[in-house]
């Protein structure tokens, strides 16, 4: 395989936290995938790290394990031989501040690495501090840092400014694996590309935009972190807002790093306050309780396992978000997501305003909103809704609405790589357009830190809504006192 035509130098990719979860399910199915389809140049080597007493034959094994549990396809065994050839473990305690020199020692000094804390936060700056004492820290070098980035804004700060004493902004990477998604990155190119929908793309055409992000699964073990978190810290936050300053954002002076995320901060500083004076007005809360997901009964939030039997954390919520700049004034965004509803989904829907006369009325009385659809998954695409002439001899012409359909695995016979497939190239190029900036970090927590205190002031309890179901009536009511309905699915 020629690597000449790919920008991409050799590195060494060191994870922290190297039989984690995250690092089975996803960096090592990821990498993999990197492998299978040529990204990654022969000298890339794969260091996995923690307090194990592992060799790199022990590491293998574990990893070829991951691979067999996770990926939906079948290990391919000439993939595997090249990817093994690059794994090897360091066994590092990372409180051991001194033992960081044998990690050095592991590298190669001419070429980055790429550190990725696949671990707590907590553990950040403390791994930092030893990547410092013992010189890793040089220019060259960058760091990968899993979300959740504290549970508000300060202990965000206290986490960020940890991680600052040692290594600058343009060498830190936070992740958000939704900014790698396929469709969410076809958003540019979808607004910027295509004058169509660049010059429609403001409060003089857009009625309003919904976004939701639907999860079928409940807890999974997970009590102890969710019920800290919450859906908002766990989703809106990080997944939600992100995806609707890239919906948001207006034109950037180009596609550099800088120029993008300026763009979405600029959003996010938009976003107007939600407190105490209109959280009943703007936002809906609930929390599932016994039902039926896919015709299986499943319980309740706080019947799961190790639940707090007076727990008031919400599994999911509704939010109108308006936007106070010149582009758009007047047009909400209704952010939805939650846990144990119907389906696994995760999609933006824009609507247009209607027509200001309709020429159709005595065959359509009312015409319908055209609305583009972008499915995030499953089956990522963008559909158009709009209306046709039904073919016919009838005097009167009848109308029908029809889709103009683009999804991504019929139109292109090619891997759509996954989220993380890409991120994990980005690092490896050194492009930060698909990161997080410190400052957006900072402007979506103070956003968020706001909605929190003023369900912490209210006292008012989440809502209940049977598991199965889409979310409390009120998440309805919120949006139909507007004039406008969720849209189905």
């Amino acid at each position: 395989m020629s690597f000449e035509n790919l920008d991409i130098p050799a590195c060494d990719l060191v994870i922290f936290g190297a039989k984690g979860d995250l690092t089975r399910r996803k960096l090592l199915p990821s990498l993999y995938q990197l492998e299978k389809y040529g990204h990654l140049p022969k000298e890339t080597k794969i260091l996995g790290v923690g307090r194990a007493d592992w060799n790199k034959e022990a590491y293998a094994e574990i990893a070829k394990d991951a691979l067999a549990t996770f990926m939906p396809d079948p290990i391919e065994d000439e993939i595997w031989q090249r990817f093994c050839a690059r794994l090897d473990f360091h066994k590092l305690d990372v409180n051991d501040i001194p033992a960081f020199e044998t990690l050095k020692n592991q590298l190669h000094p001419n070429k980055p690495a790429i550190f990725y804390f696949a671990m707590h936060p907590g553990t950040f700056g403390t791994i930092c501090q030893g990547l410092a004492q013992s010189g890793l820290n040089q220019s060259q070098n960058r760091i990968v840092m899993e979300k959740p980035l504290g549970t508000d804004l300060q202990s965000s700060r206290d986490i960020n400014d940890a991680v600052a004493k040692y290594f600058d902004e343009s060498q830190v990477y936070r992740i958000d694996h939704y900014l790698g998604k396929e469709t969410v990155l076809n958003l540019l190119a979808l607004r910027f590309a295509n004058s169509i929908f660049s010059s429609l793309w403001d409060r003089n055409s857009i009625d309003h935009v919904q976004i939701t992000v639907a999860e079928q699964v409940g807890i999974e073990g997970r009590w102890s972190y969710f019920d800290k978190a919450g859906q908002m810290r766990d989703m809106v936050q990080n997944h939600l807002l992100q995806i609707l300053t890239m919906i948001a954002m207006s034109p950037p002076a180009n596609l550099e790093d800088d120029s993008i995320r300026q763009e979405k901060i600029t959003v996010l500083k938009a976003l107007r306050p939600i407190n105490k004076s209109n959280i009943r007005e703007k936002a809906v809360r609930g929390q599932y309780t016994a039902g039926f997901v896919n015709g299986i009964n499943v319980p309740g939030y706080l019947e799961e396992d190790g639940a707090n039997q007076t727990s008031n954390t919400e599994t999911f919520i509704a939010i109108r978000v308006d936007i106070d700049n010149w582009r758009w004034a007047g047009v909400p965004f209704y952010l939805r997501t939650g846990k144990r509803l119907p389906s696994k989904c995760s999609e933006v829907v824009i609507y247009f305003k209607n027509q200001p006369l309709n020429l159709f009325s005595d065959s359509y009385p009312q015409l319908p909103q055209n609305k583009l659809t972008i499915r995030l998954q499953p089956d990522e695409g963008v559909d158009i809704e709009i209306l046709n002439k039904v073919p016919g001899l009838e005097s009167n012409t009848t109308l029908q609405t029809t889709k103009l359909d683009l999804s991504f695995n019929e139109t292109f016979h090619q891997h759509i790589a996954d989220a993380y497939e890409r991120l994990l190239l980005e690092v490896m190029r050194g492009r930060q357009a698909l990161f997080v900036h410190r400052d957006e970090v900072e402007a979506a927590w103070k956003w968020v830190d706001s909605i929190l205190k003023a369900w912490s002031d209210d006292k008012e309890t989440p809502k209940p809504y049977q598991a199965g179901t889409w979310g409390p009536v009120a998440s309805v009511a919120l949006i139909t006192k507007d004039g406008r309905s969720w849209n189905e699915f």
